[in-house]
């Protein structure tokens, strides 16, 4: 017997006793006690907890990019067309919440939905009861779909869940050709970043030696496919505002918040170069766009400690932020286009790890002084920002993410995060 199933049959054990001694206040139909007496009858043979909870999990070493992905995504439309042909999956009733210890119908359809995909083994069953078993199984599902993984159905992951199988088949085609564009060399080193998935990688032999969550643009200021190189990295930069932000996001700003400019460290020149008081700016007309808005280096910067530039007719770029609270949500796709990189001082660590006079150290240190600093990458690294909502790679785990840019073709299921 595993150390795992011997510590839950304890805790099983325990909670009986415990349910027994409380009989008189027990309620009929209660969903832990049915539990209880199911793993006491022997339901389940004595290694089924480890066998059943070993799902495999995405491997975080293995890059987006890649001919292995794109052939076990090959793969993967194969085995979506035999899930389509045996007639899919089921809808789940949608209901304020499903969690551990609840007793709802909605759980028969969602154990079917999660055994359908592999996330949920078929020996535990169809009933309505949500026991540690399918808790595991809705973990996997979230992480395959870019959710976050606390094992708690609520919309977001009903959401996922009631995309159709023929929607997600469409969507594994829909990307396979888009992978197959990036199966040629790509060089030893190089950066990745998938915008619906809002995460980049660094890349090197082969292997995701970094992952760092992103912040992406939003879905009326979309970031662009890029295939360029990183160039430079700006230390405590400026951040020069573009002109469709001051149209679109400055100006009512200062309408609504006279002081904003003064408040966030932002200063304005005309064309002569000349320093401007927000009190000679007419805020309820167009004349702000015919200035230059520079905000300077520090804690309040837009663009935060670090900026990783790159050639782009786009003029987007990626950079760090003082905003981190972003990175821990969900939906991360509030940008004008330039992608915002959590931990973003370990990617530059690795991008000027071949470039001398720019150690750890050293960064770290022109970083803390605050001083506005340029480092030229010695060798020019690869990037791509590619959309990919849907890929597999080597460890056969399928993932899906949100058709944020609405470009797969799902219709009315584009919006839906998985």
């Amino acid at each position: 017997m595993t150390r795992n199933a011997f510590d839950r049959r304890r805790f099983l054990a325990g909670a009986a006793a415990a349910c027994l001694a409380g009989a008189a206040r027990a309620e009929d139909g209660d969903p832990l006690q049915e539990l209880i007496e199911r793993n006491q009858q022997g339901e389940f043979g004595p290694n089924f907890d480890a066998a059943a909870n070993s799902k495999q999990l995405p491997t975080a070493s293995l890059p987006t990019l890649s001919p292995a992905t794109t052939h076990t995504t090959e793969a993967a439309v194969a085995q979506y067309e035999a899930i389509v042909a045996g007639g899919g999956w089921p809808q789940v009733p949608r209901t304020e919440r499903l969690r551990l210890g609840m007793k709802h119908e909605s759980v028969k359809p969602l154990r079917e939905r999660l055994i359908a995909v592999g996330d949920l083994d078929s020996r535990v069953g169809i009933n309505t009861i949500y026991d540690t078993y399918v808790e595991a199984a809705v973990r996997r599902f979230q992480i395959r779909h870019g959710l976050n993984p606390d094992g708690i159905v609520r919309e977001q992951t009903f959401r996922a869940l009631n995309v159709p199988a023929e929607g997600r088949l469409n969507q594994l085609r829909t990307n396979v050709v888009r992978l197959r564009a990036f199966t040629g060399a790509l060089g030893p080193r190089f950066v990745m970043a998938n915008i619906p998935a809002a995460w980049i990688e660094a890349v090197e032999g082969g292997v995701a030696v970094s992952r760092h969550t992103a912040v992406a643009g939003k879905p009326d200021r979309p970031s662009p496919d890029i295939q360029s190189r990183i160039v430079e990295i700006n230390f405590n930069p400026y951040w020069t505002v573009p002109v469709s932000i001051v149209r679109k996001d400055l100006i009512p700003k200062m309408q609504a918040e006279p002081d904003y400019l003064s408040k966030y460290r932002i200063r304005i020149f005309d064309q002569r170069n000349n320093e401007l008081t927000p009190a000679q700016v007419n805020w309820y007309s167009e004349e702000a766009v015919n200035y230059r808005f520079k905000q300077d280096p520090g804690a309040l910067n837009s663009l935060g400690t670090i900026r990783i530039n790159f050639p782009s007719a786009h003029g987007v770029y990626m950079h760090d932020t003082p905003f981190k609270n972003l990175f821990g949500e969900d939906e991360r796709f509030h940008s004008s286009g330039c992608m915002r990189v959590q931990n973003v001082r370990d990617l530059v660590y690795w991008l000027l790890g071949e470039t001398p006079g720019w150690s750890r150290a050293e960064i770290d240190q022109i970083i803390k002084s605050g001083e506005r600093k340029d480092a030229r990458v010695a060798k020019a690294v690869p990037l791509f920002w590619v959309y990919v909502t849907a890929w597999a790679t080597s460890d056969n785990v399928v993932q899906f993410r949100e058709d944020i840019y609405n470009r797969d073709g799902l219709g009315q299921y584009a919006a839906s995060r998985g």
